[in-house]
């Protein structure tokens, strides 16, 4: 599938703001069932200094700066983007019990894996750590044992979790904030695609398995005998898995289902922290903010 994807943030202040400094992950990136053809990103007003660089995770980052008095700021990206998908090989994944995925990220490496094996494991590992918004705890290790009895493939404990928490959580904007925890999320059993993301990977990793934060982009349907609305979409997140000798599989708990080419990646990170699409810092007396975002993805 090719795509065209607009991703429009704006921002209105109360107050003149002088100088705006921010950072953007909104440029997808190419992996290998993705490649971008053409990416743009247009700021008004017009910023004083603009440049893209390669982040730790090997994500576009965006960074600039905008000097002069405004009320109103405005950043607008506009991808291409080709996706095959990345539909796992499930009877491959299927050799490998959770618990022995486990065991080799755990393992010294004393001999018998090859070193490109040896390398994609030691990456891995650090995303077996707690990071900021997804963090292992009793309470979600507890969620996460009914779906990993040992011996299980590892493939199929992960899309047992997804299911339930698909089954057990109500999407539901506002539910939650930037300050919500994910116990908090667990107890109320709301919230929207992030903190779904982040509370299977959260409960993967108090299994002692990786999982990352992956943020994107899904092509949405309109209802039936509507036609799609400009700025319906929103953007969007999943997880990925760490299986060796396979790499990382993408699954997303919103849906209950495998990422498909569907799914457009712009980056992943340990958590939202890592990758949001917009942040930053304003020197203003300004005391409230409108914030209005608009995504579009349509095939082209």
């Amino acid at each position: 599938m090719r795509y065209r994807v607009t991703h429009r943030t704006e921002y209105l202040y109360d107050a003149v703001v002088s100088t705006s400094y921010g950072q953007a992950h909104l440029l997808p990136r190419d992996t290998p069932g993705q490649r971008t053809s053409g990416t743009s990103v247009t700021i008004v007003p017009a910023p004083s200094e603009q440049r893209e660089h390669i982040d730790f995770f090997g994500n576009r980052t965006l960074y600039f700066s905008v000097m002069r008095p405004h009320t109103r700021l405005t950043v607008t990206a506009t991808s291409e983007v080709d996706v095959a998908g990345t539909a796992p090989d499930v009877p491959l994944l299927a050799n490998q019990s959770w618990d022995s995925v486990r065991d080799r990220l755990r393992a010294s490496f004393g001999g018998g894996s090859g070193a490109r094996a040896v390398d994609e494991i030691l990456d891995a590992r650090q995303f077996v750590l707690d990071s900021p918004r997804a963090a292992a705890s009793p309470a979600l290790h507890d969620y996460a044992m009914p779906s990993f009895p040992s011996g299980r493939p590892i493939m199929a404990a992960v899309a047992d979790l997804a299911h339930r928490i698909h089954a057990d959580f109500v999407y539901e904007p506002g539910a939650t904030s930037v300050t919500t925890t994910l116990d908090e999320v667990l107890e109320s059993r709301k919230g929207v695609c992030q903190d779904f993301a982040h509370l299977a990977i959260a409960s993967v990793r108090s299994l002692g398995l990786a999982a990352r934060y992956v943020s994107g982009y899904l092509e949405t349907d309109p209802p039936p005998g509507r036609p799609k609305l400009q700025g319906a979409d929103v953007s969007h997140a999943w997880m990925a898995v760490f299986v060796p000798d396979v790499g990382w599989v993408h699954l997303d708990p919103t849906n209950d289902q495998f990422t498909t080419d569907r799914y457009v990646t712009t980056a992943w990170g340990r958590d939202y922290e890592d990758v949001p699409p917009l942040k930053g810092v304003i020197f203003s007396e300004s005391k409230a903010t409108e914030l209005a975002v608009h995504v579009d993805v349509v095939a082209i």
